[in-house]
């Protein structure tokens, strides 16, 4: 079984530090989603310009990553205002999902929202055995919320 992991994370922050866990315990090959116009280094803006993102369903152009031959597909996303981030929402509509198992995984600062029944709403012709919202603390920070064991042994399970 080849596994995929494709992640979205503006900063390269958490969302990305999970997906690296994800990577070390299945050996799954790693995929940064990027937006072809990059975003901001500035955080407010940042949050500014997702909230005008998510509120007219915007999806960002992205660079294309190919999922061929690949039997096993994790999707990690921050939240961005209660659901996926746009450009997350951009690479699922970029691709046939029918039939493919997928993992979404999600991190959040204390307001997870509907990432996931977003993403499953989505992804609703795919095999989704399971997910998983990580939090971290809620100004913004790297500090995890959920405990690291509650992590692993999810992983475990897949």
């Amino acid at each position: 079984m080849k596994d995929l992991i494709v992640v979205f994370s503006y900063s390269h922050g958490n969302t990305i530090r999970i997906a690296k866990m994800i990577q070390k315990k299945t050996g799954a090959d790693l995929k940064v989603i990027e937006t072809i116009q990059p975003y901001s280094d500035d955080y407010d803006e940042v949050v500014d310009l997702g909230l005008k993102e998510v509120k007219k369903g915007y999806e960002p152009p992205i660079k294309e990553i190919s999922i061929e031959g690949y039997d096993r597909i994790f999707l990690g996303t921050p939240t961005w205002w209660y659901t996926m981030a746009p450009a997350m929402k951009t690479f699922i509509h970029m691709h046939d999902f029918k039939g493919k198992t997928v993992i979404p995984f999600m991190t959040h600062g204390g307001w997870p929202g509907k990432v996931i029944k977003d993403m499953k709403k989505e992804l609703k012709d795919s095999i989704i055995p399971t997910s998983i919202e990580v939090q971290f603390d809620s100004n913004g920070g790297d500090t995890l919320i959920t405990s690291l064991d509650t992590i692993e042994e999810w992983i475990k399970q897949l």
